[in-house]
């Protein structure tokens, strides 16, 4: 329909901003279009301020209904994207812009509710209409429209047998700016004369309260919400994920802005609020690690953020954006700033983070430079510490190195000054939340599955297994991945320096060594806890790491009947794991002959399984190598019985090569039959 021209008031000053009131309502037949068609008359005629009246109800009546005031008004089809734009337009022209938005929530009307200063929420007093009105205030909740900027609009209020106004303002969460009562004799002749209600010649309450809403309006400025205007310049980054250029990511946060940008000084302001309301100095740093009261927090913390936001810059007009400030504040407030989305990715393993302002991320084997960056090296710092907090650990200048662990497993470690000289580096080993399978590994080509059927079968039959590899190359994942096989009916004991492993059984005990106090006291090491797991009826013993003066007890332990115990350890190849266990076995502090410790462990260990990350970043099982005695040199016998053979590199980079077996058989099998294994040979044929 076409639009309707007026003469525009001279009353005004020239570039006046209009307030954008949408009137909505809940369902159907409620008054919306008589709300909206009056207030838009009373504000042009009676006010004497220039007013738009834009209708994108379904019926589209305002037309109709403003029969031949001169009030501004465009009632036809308006699209999503086109809105915006059309809304703008107006908004430096007119006083007022009053938008009928009819009684459906469509992403057109949503993107009204973006544009506007108020919504006026048009409900009748029965209780179809209030439950409603209820469901679409907890609606723009959930998209985190202030509630500040919500009122509403009784109509028909006090009609026989309904609800009383006071029984409607107590079921409703925001206030009622207005009751318009029942009178259909004078609604119903206004609108099939063309007339709004407030022109009519005759005197009613119905004219008199609309009258009154709209000067309410007028002269209450604290009802209307102002809208927050981000300049696209002082965003110094592209964006990302399609959010709204004022969230873009940024120099001096998660988020990239220029330091004194207008949306970092509201980052910082709001950031700085919400510290001070939860007080979080004082707040139990464990509650950060507890998922209930944390989640509760948050949504606290989202309402305050988004009425702080309101307070100190004004409304932002794209849902996605304001959401995604009001994540950013809150992550940067209550968790860990702008690592959440990292961790939360699937595909990042690593993160690394070399001071406040690089922050590093692995992905399928590549590391790559991320666009996050932390405000300052002090909120650095603070998101270290609400990590190790609450695992009883601390980091300071006197003990200024810290291992720990992220609720969901994921290994941690952080350095600060004096130590790290640009900053405090931390690095984040994050734990896969997906408990893999052994044929999960074989779909990723870790290794094929007669590799597999044979360690499970040695897991079984109580073999004593280390996972030799570099950093990062899997050997945790590969030990969770193996213990997996072993029987549900055992029970296990898991010792680790930082808790990483997640067993699939119900009978597992897990303990995790512990650092000294500030005192410098109260320290319980993995030697320690070994000795009393020892205690503790264990089935099998899984070590997370051997890397200390342990590793002489475990040899031990598994020479005095405690088979099938698992464990990890850093070394270059299945030959390097010997040097390193005769290393880490003299720092046990007891003297022994080096043969001595040869035999301890080639008794003792049974197989090593090599794992390693190859160019291309994946991971492979490149060893399962068996230990099988001594030589008459006094060393530890080899036999490799599964090799991974590397042929080349494809065009993409990625490594080509095949799994085989050496052709070797395992000098136990007749032992495996012991435990009612039956161990097929022809597995370890190199020409099946």
């Amino acid at each position: 329909m076409p639009e309707t021209t007026e003469k525009k008031a001279t009353s005004e000053p020239p570039g006046k901003t209009a307030r954008i009131i949408s009137v909505f309502g809940p369902k159907g037949g409620v008054g919306t279009s008589v709300i909206a068609t009056n207030l838009a008359t009373t504000f042009r005629v009676h006010l004497n301020s220039s007013t738009a009246l834009i209708d994108l109800s379904i019926s589209q009546t305002a037309p109709t209904l403003l029969g031949k005031t001169d009030v501004h008004c465009l009632a036809e089809e308006v699209s999503r994207q086109a809105l915006p734009a059309l809304i703008e337009a107006r908004r430096g022209a007119f006083a007022f812009v009053v938008i009928d938005a009819g009684s459906i929530l469509t992403e057109t009307v949503v993107a009204a509710f973006e544009r506007s200063n108020l919504i006026l929420l048009v409900t009748t007093p029965d209780v179809v209409s209030i439950r409603q009105a209820n469901y679409v205030i907890e609606l723009l909740d959930r998209m985190q429209f202030p509630l500040r900027m919500v009122r509403v609009v009784i109509n028909r209020a006090e009609s026989h047998g309904n609800l009383r106004s006071r029984d409607v303002k107590a079921h409703v969460p925001v206030p009622v700016v207005a009751e318009i009562p029942s009178d259909g004799r004078v609604v119903g002749f206004s609108v099939n004369q063309g007339m709004p209600v407030v022109l009519s010649p005759e005197s009613s309450r119905v004219k008199d309260l609309l009258r009154r809403l709209a000067r309410t309006l007028i002269e209450t400025p604290r009802l209307f919400v102002e809208q927050c205007v981000i300049d696209r310049s002082t965003v110094t980054l592209p964006t990302r994920q399609a959010v709204h250029s004022a969230i873009g990511p940024s120099n001096d946060s998660s988020s990239g802005l220029a330091v004194d940008s207008p949306l970092a000084v509201l980052k910082r302001k709001v950031h700085t609020g919400l510290i001070e309301h939860f007080d979080l100095k004082r707040l139990d740093l464990k509650t950060f690690h507890d998922p209930n009261a944390l989640r509760q927090l948050r949504e606290r913390a989202e309402k305050v953020a988004l009425d702080l936001i309101l307070r100190e810059g004004g409304m932002i007009a794209e849902a996605e954006s304001r959401q995604q400030l009001v994540k950013e504040i809150v992550d940067e407030t209550l968790g860990f700033g702008p690592l959440e989305d990292l961790l939360a990715d699937g595909e990042v393993s690593d993160v690394l983070v070399n001071g406040k302002d690089m922050i590093y991320v692995e992905k399928h084997g590549k590391l790559s430079l991320t666009e996050k960056r932390f405000t300052s090296n002090e909120q650095l710092l603070t998101v270290i510490e609400r990590i190790i907090a609450p695992l009883g650990r601390r980091i300071d200048e006197s003990t200024p190195m810290v291992d720990a662990r992220l609720p969901d497993g994921s290994r941690v470690n952080a350095i600060i000054a004096p130590l790290s000289l640009k900053g405090p580096i931390l690095s984040i080993r994050k734990f896969s939340r997906e408990r893999y399978t052994i044929d999960d590994l074989i779909r990723f080509g870790t290794l094929d599955r007669r590799m597999a059927d044979f360690l499970g079968m040695c897991v079984r039959g109580r073999k004593n297994i280390i996972v030799s590899g570099g950093t990062g190359s899997g050997k945790t994942t590969f030990l969770n991945v193996l213990s997996s096989f072993i029987p549900s009916g055992e029970r296990i004991v898991t010792i680790e320096d930082a808790a990483e492993l997640r067993l699939h059984q119900e009978h597992w005990v897990a303990l995790e060594a512990r650092p000294p106090n500030v005192e410098g006291r109260g320290s319980i090491s993995i030697r320690q806890l070994f000795h009393n797991a020892l205690r503790m009826r264990p089935d099998r013993i899984v070590i997370g790491e051997c890397r200390g003066d342990e590793t002489l007890d475990m040899l031990q332990a598994m020479n005095t009947g405690h088979d099938g115990s698992l464990t990890t350890l850093h070394a270059n190849s299945p030959q390097d794991v010997i040097t390193r266990l005769d290393s880490l076995v003299l720092m046990s502090n007891v003297d022994l002959p080096a043969r001595a410790i040869r035999e301890q462990i080639a008794s003792a260990i049974h197989l090593i399984v090599h794992t390693a990350r190859l160019s291309d970043g994946s991971r492979k099982v490149t060893h399962i190598t068996e230990l099988s005695g001594m030589d008459d040199r006094a060393d530890v016998r080899f036999q490799d019985l599964f090799v991974f053979r590397q042929s080349g590199v494809g065009a993409d980079e990625e490594v080509q090569g095949a799994f085989q077996p050496t052709g070797v058989l395992p000098t136990f099998l007749e032992q495996m039959r012991t435990f009612g294994i039956a161990v097929d040979k022809a597995m370890f044929d190199k020409t099946s």
